[in-house]
């Protein structure tokens, strides 16, 4: 199954919170990785977040980075085109949403995901009227 996670759910991978196990579920099932080019840079931000609130030990954070680099290489990414721009121009106008919310489900519609996972209410709830199938992580 094409599955394009968004940053929120992906990010699940490299902690040990609630939803983790879904997510590392879906992933088993997932024939093919999509993921936005946000979903690099949005992790890692949040990553170092949690090193500097002392939450993430800074060996925890290499040991998470060097994952996520070994799943990006496996993962199909999504680049923001002028098509998910339009897309992603559409959902903002149709939807209550943030703009890298809209850009990760236009990149999701873009590339035909057979499966949208996200931690975030707004963005699924914008997903589902927009056609997609979808997996809501709750945070």
């Amino acid at each position: 199954m094409k599955t394009l996670f968004d940053s929120s759910a992906f990010a699940k991978r490299y902690t040990d919170e609630e939803g983790s196990e879904k997510v590392d579920k879906i992933c088993r099932e997932t024939s093919i990785l999509g993921l936005s080019v946000l979903c690099v840079p949005e992790i890692i931000s949040a990553l170092n977040r949690g090193v500097r609130e002392k939450r993430v030990s800074a060996r925890d954070y290499l040991v998470a980075k060097s994952r996520l680099s070994e799943d990006v290489a496996d993962a199909v990414m999504i680049n923001l085109t002028p098509a998910v721009i339009a897309r992603s121009t559409f959902l903002l106008e149709t939807n209550v949403l943030r703009a890298m919310d809209a850009l990760h489900v236009a990149c999701a519609l873009e590339w035909g995901a057979e499966l949208f996972v996200t931690c975030d209410e707004r963005q699924i709830k914008a997903a589902r009227k927009a056609g997609l199938r979808t997996r809501h992580i709750k945070p």
